[in-house]
């Protein structure tokens, strides 16, 4: 009995100890909003104020979009409240409609999938390959062959790696459907010189708050269709007709833009190759200082690929877990996170299709993604790589 009391004791103070250097250790985030240090945001944001322009539409909004859209070398964009909204919109635009097929990869955030049954519409998850991470063009060509009539295909840019996009753009011109990438993790990424978002027919971008950009919230449709991105904004700001009363002719959505967010935007803009400078600076570091222990693997980055390197992966063989690797930073006050967990093992997604050979599942059961916050300095990386080591030791 005194023993068991006394373990009970020690744990006790021993949470009471852990729980006590977390609040004394400095944060280290996995990734968090940086303002520009110009405070090129606040001079946007007070335009919108001094004009008393507090509204979803606006200066800022218009030269949000014509800013962007030059940035990535797209024709027309939209501003939207977020990159969801973008999908879904991308997804009308597209035609996708109820009963409607759309080939989506399974290791995504849900965000990228959801949209799909906004339109009532049926998602076939496709695998990654380990090339990538991304869309596996073979598991595509294979989804082809079991489903010959698809209305769109939605590929990702995880963690701002690009898929293999000549191969998926091939496929798709092939069978003549549709390609919408979701570049909301890899704005400033290129491949083969070319942003992705702008490789597909549609391209979306968010600015999430743990975004390589931010505006707190809210997404940009691009496309070189400017029909078609005309359209959405009108979807997007209720599907108001030209009428001097109220009229709507179909189904509308609020989904446009703040004009004090896209003031954020613009200014964040101004820094956004800052910020990818510095996101590559993280993955170097990391990949320096850890790539000699043999059970640690990098997210691969290819020839063809300028990754913006949003998150700094890792997958681990051998002893150590990811969830090892978490919770002794977690311990030490520092966050990261396992790699998303695919869309096909998910409870809601489990009774759709899924094509290919489990590549996306081992990569979610090995991954784990490191702190990779633009504000981190050498002292706070060499922190996480030590304690890292540690476990290896």
């Amino acid at each position: 009995m005194y023993l068991i009391k006394r373990e009970a004791v020690i744990k006790m103070l021993m949470q009471r100890e852990i729980k006590t250097n977390i609040k004394t250790k400095k944060r280290i985030y996995l990734s968090s909003p940086h303002m520009s240090e110009e405070g090129y945001e606040k001079q946007y944001i007070n335009e919108a104020f001094e004009t008393n322009w507090i509204a979803p539409l606006g200066e800022n909004v218009n030269e949000f979009e014509n800013e962007l859209a030059a940035k990535v070398g797209a024709r027309a964009a939209a501003a939207l409240s977020s990159g969801t909204a973008a999908i879904h919109m991308a997804l009308k635009a597209a035609g996708v409609s109820e009963g409607d097929i759309v080939f989506c990869p399974t290791l995504t955030f849900s965000a990228t999938a959801n949209p799909i049954i906004y339109q009532n519409a049926i998602p076939v998850f496709i695998d990654s390959d380990y090339e990538t991470w991304n869309m596996s063009p073979d598991a595509l060509e294979e989804a082809f062959r079991k489903y010959p009539k698809v209305k769109a295909v939605l590929v990702v840019h995880l963690y701002g790696l690009s898929a293999d996009m000549d191969r998926i753009v091939e496929i798709c011109r092939k069978h003549d459907v549709q390609l919408i990438e979701d570049a909301a993790e890899s704005l400033g990424t290129t491949y083969k010189g070319k942003y992705t978002g702008t490789i597909g027919d549609y391209g979306i971008y968010s600015f999430n708050g743990n975004k390589i950009i931010t505006t707190s919230g809210g997404g940009m449709l691009v496309s070189n269709n400017d029909e078609r991105i005309a359209k959405v904004k009108f979807w997007a700001t209720q599907a108001r007709d030209k009428a001097r009363h109220y009229q709507h002719s179909e189904l509308g959505y609020n989904y446009r833009m703040s004009n004090v967010v896209a003031g954020i935007g613009r200014g964040q803009l101004k820094v956004l190759d800052q910020r990818v400078e510095k996101k590559r600076y993280i993955f170097d570091f990391y990949k320096r200082e850890l790539g000699f222990i043999d059970e640690i693997d990098f997210m691969p980055i290819n020839d063809w690929n300028e990754p913006n390197c949003w998150l700094s992966c890792i997958t681990l063989t051998g002893k150590v877990r990811p969830l090892d690797v978490i919770i002794r930073l977690e311990e030490e006050n520092i966050e990261s996170r396992p790699i998303w967990k695919p869309m096909h093992m998910q409870p809601f997604f489990e009774g759709y299709d899924y094509i290919g050979s489990n590549v996306s599942e081992k990569i979610f059961e090995n991954g784990v993604c490191l702190p990779s916050d633009t504000k981190m300095t050498d002292d706070d990386l060499y922190r996480v790589v030590n304690i890292i080591k540690g476990l290896w030791k």
